[in-house]
């Protein structure tokens, strides 16, 4: 049987290349880590993953990332499987210990007879074979050179900043606390999974004054600041109006300071567990562009971290996605070529399991394709049916931006005796995902 050729083995490739695997059909992988460095990967592990280390809610019945998860888990998904092995205490969140999950990932796809790794950079597209490309936002300058002289559209990117992660033994406790918002988990890890600092209106002022006065990044000639709004730096919240961080990721609610339990804190910083050792934690929702020296400077203004050590500073890059509902057929394939397949982050899907779904769906299509069949993708009743419909047409190509999955991509839930509430709508959607995704799989 002819091999699929893959290009990139993050997220995507990786599950890409398991699927296909796993199915019989021969892959050749191609990745140009470490050979070929980025700034942001720190190993040449496939999967690593480079700004957080959450694959965020984990619950399948109220969200409709916890949601994915399960259809993924359904699936064989080797992502999900890597992510269980390797979860760390989270609240209601999935966490992971990012370097023990991506070396499995790499020795389970490297053990597969019928994957044979092929290290280096490819910089042209291919004029023929069976491909998918999954080279994520960090696709190198060459190869994405080539895509935009394919398809003839202006290059499109976002930017993504990495949050910083602190050494868990220089956080002062004296001032922080464990505890997850709402006391959310079924053990006590996961109800004191994450440390909270807390912040006094004036110490919050400040904090905001600092972050509006540091100094930052400047961008490289010919880029423009085209941010995800799920991924914005912290200090362009702060941009956005004062009290903006206070409602997004130092928002103060669910939390009670046992140092001070009659005072409410006017905002909270929280610090995620970072890997299985509990040695390292990051700063949630504080990517940033912010420089070096700065960064230091301003986060040790955070109450608890004023001795703090620094694993990694954040830092920030440029993302390339493709205006996919213009560009890719419903198979996810290129219109103009379509013997190459793109999945992932560059399909402008938002996060590690949505590019990870994508990665396994394109596989799935790929099989089918190689056994001389036709698959039709999963309904878009389900997560990963939502997700490949909205890329590859329920989008406005002309407005087209990258999208987290979530509810509002879903068909809506019809309710007998009028609109159902919140709590009863989840679980509709979930239920019906559930039901319908079950099927698409059975039909395989």
């Amino acid at each position: 049987m002819e091999p699929v050729h893959i290009i990139g083995a993050g997220l995507a490739g990786s599950e890409a290349a398991w699927q296909l695997s796993r199915a019989g059909v021969p892959v050749v992988l191609h990745e140009m880590r470490p050979l070929v460095a980025t700034f942001a990967h720190k190993s040449g592990d496939f999967a690593e993953m480079v700004c957080s280390n959450s694959f965020r809610s984990d619950d399948d019945q109220n969200n409709a990332v916890g949601q994915l998860h399960w259809e993924m888990r359904q699936a064989g998904g080797l992502i999900m499987q890597m992510a269980d092995r390797h979860k760390l205490p989270a609240g209601g969140a999935l966490a992971v210990d990012r370097e023990a999950f991506a070396a499995d990932v790499t020795a389970a796809l490297t053990a597969q007879d019928l994957i044979r790794v092929e290290p280096g950079e490819i910089t042209e597209l291919p004029a023929d074979g069976r491909w998918i490309i999954a080279t994520g936002p960090l696709t190198s300058a060459a190869l994405g050179q080539a895509i935009q002289a394919e398809t003839g559209s202006d290059a499109l990117a976002f930017f993504d900043a990495i949050a910083p992660i602190v050494h868990a033994d220089t956080i002062d406790m004296n001032i922080a606390w464990r505890q997850s918002r709402y006391d959310k988990g079924g053990t006590e890890a996961e109800r004191t999974a994450y440390i909270n600092c807390p912040m006094t209106r004036d110490e919050y002022e400040a904090f905001i004054d600092a972050l509006l006065e540091a100094e930052k990044t400047e961008f490289h000639e010919g880029e423009t600041a085209g941010y995800f709004d799920g991924c914005l730096p912290i200090e362009v919240m702060a941009e956005r109006g004062r009290e903006t961080l206070r409602h997004g990721p130092m928002k103060p609610v669910g939390l009670t300071n046992p140092h001070d339990p009659a005072q409410k804190p006017y905002a909270v910083v929280q610090l995620r567990r970072d890997n299985a050792l509990g040695t390292l934690y990051n700063i949630v929702g504080f990517q940033t562009k912010m420089k070096y020296g700065a960064q230091t400077r301003v986060f040790r203004m955070i109450p608890g971290l004023q001795e703090a050590s620094f694993a990694r500073l954040g830092g920030i890059h440029r993302n390339t996605f493709l205006n996919s509902p213009r560009l890719l057929d419903g198979q996810m394939r290129l219109r103009s070529k379509p013997h190459l397949r793109f999945a992932g982050q560059i399909t402008g899907v938002e996060g590690y399991v949505e590019s990870a779904a994508m990665g396994l769906l394109a596989a799935r299509l790929a099989i089918a394709e190689a056994r001389g069949m036709h698959l039709e993708p999963p309904p878009g009743t389900t997560a990963m049916g939502a997700l490949v419909h909205h890329i590859t047409g329920g989008a406005e190509a002309r407005s087209f931006q990258p999208m987290n999955v979530n509810f509002g991509l879903f068909p809506p839930v019809e309710a007998k005796g009028g609109r159902r509430g919140r709590k009863a709508r989840y679980p509709a959607y979930t239920d019906r995902a559930k039901q319908d995704f079950s099927a698409w799989l059975a039909a395989q």
